[in-house]
């Protein structure tokens, strides 16, 4: 293996590595920010939703430096069938807590 290859693995490394913590940091944004997580409960179009999955390479830096909401798929309330899981776009509204 010659220096070109070692550097190649280091970079590379580093490079998954930083993509990893972004990930993980846009997930803490959408927590935090949006209170999404994989249970939260949305509306959209009057009928409620539970989260199942955030896109958070959906979420667009805004021109204030903050990101736009990301899409997420969800389950339809009483429904138990995964195969039941929508796309929900980002017209999504959060519930409260206390409704739920």
């Amino acid at each position: 293996m010659d220096y070109g290859d070692s550097v190649q693995k280091v970079l590379l490394r580093k490079i998954q590595k930083a993509e990893q913590d972004l990930v993980q940091l846009k997930l803490d944004y959408c927590r935090f920010i949006f209170g999404l997580n994989h249970r939260s409960k949305v509306t959209l179009e009057g009928a409620t939703f539970t989260v199942r999955s955030v896109d958070v390479d959906s979420m667009k830096r805004q021109e204030d430096d903050t990101f736009s909401k990301p899409e997420i798929s969800g389950l339809p309330e009483g429904s138990d069938d995964d195969s039941d899981i929508r796309p929900l776009g980002t017209d999504w509204v959060l519930v409260s807590n206390e409704s739920v």
